[in-house]
């Protein structure tokens, strides 16, 4: 789109007639706006409009002309919102919680279209708000039934300064199975899920009576369910400049093994801090060395 396109887009919105028709003939990508302040007819038809782009350039013009295509939706919460309008200016009778009562019909003909076929695929990457993170919603509820992974962010968990703030009891994913994953991979992430499990069922046994009133075995349960929970954030490359710490990419055998050093108790020496914000077991190691060293 060129350079004096994007710095408008900078100011806070866009002149379509600052946009380089030369770049643009080398542009892969498309956006396709729906914004807050239109009316929620052209808020429905957004996405699917921006999906019959993305069918076009999938399937091409001509023979061996398709292309792997990736859509971003932000936020499909939007799509169910103008629904709802549109449905309450129809004068249909809502249905729970106040939305359209086509919600499921609505959800299931876009997110249906996000397909593969001979020519290319789509894979869609969505945005979705949870009103009153509440999972249960209707609205984000119709849609994780669409999605193959679901990723969500917790509020409770960035209050604890972990970063990426993942649940990861509510977060899901179809390929977790040992038949895409392998054996080792798929036990150390049930046990860590068991682990986390069992850590939120005693919190409230935790803040009422204290951990003392816990058996020796749930005292240690917590205490490795809060080392893994710190091992799960990560210092990301695009956050550097916000945590002030080098971004960090780890192998997946490398994450394997340190969960499961924590979950056998071969770190339990080193405090709760030393996993947070480090890359491999080798660092949380290091950084609790450190900070043992420092304690004493």
């Amino acid at each position: 789109y060129g350079d004096e396109f994007l710095h408008s887009m900078e100011k806070g919105g866009w002149d379509l007639k600052a946009v380089d028709t030369e770049k643009l003939k080398e542009s892969k990508a498309t956006l396709v706006f729906g914004q807050m302040n239109e009316p929620p007819g052209a808020r429905a038809r957004v996405a699917l409009s921006g999906l019959t782009v993305a069918e076009y350039f999938r399937d091409g013009d001509g023979e061996g002309a398709g292309k792997d295509i990736l859509f971003f939706v932000d936020n499909i919460f939007r799509f169910t919102q103008a629904g709802s309008e549109v449905s309450a200016l129809l004068g249909r009778m809502p249905s729970a919680v106040g939305y359209q009562p086509t919600l499921a019909t609505e959800m299931g003909l876009m997110q249906e279209r996000i397909t593969s076929t001979k020519r290319g695929s789509i894979t869609s990457v969505q945005a979705v708000y949870v009103p009153a993170d509440d999972l249960t919603d209707p609205a984000p509820a119709t849609t994780f039934a669409h999605l193959d992974a679901t990723t969500v962010l917790s509020r409770k968990i960035a209050e604890l300064g972990i970063y990426p703030a993942v649940d990861p009891l509510d977060s899901t994913s179809r390929i977790l199975s040992p038949a895409v994953l392998g054996d080792e991979h798929y036990n150390t992430a049930q046990r860590v899920k068991e682990t986390s499990q069992r850590y939120k069922e005693l919190q409230d046994i935790i803040a009422i009576l204290g951990m003392d009133e816990l058996s020796e075995e749930d005292k240690l349960v917590v205490s490795r369910a809060r080392r893994v929970q710190r091992f799960l954030s990560q210092p990301f490359h695009v956050a550097e400049q916000f945590t002030g710490l080098k971004g960090v990419l780890v192998d997946i055998k490398d994450t394997i093994k340190g969960f499961n050093m924590i979950m056998d108790g071969e770190v339990d020496e080193y405090p709760e801090a030393a996993f947070n914000l480090v890359g491999s077991i080798e660092d949380a190691i290091e950084k609790g060395k450190k900070l043992l060293a420092e304690a004493n």
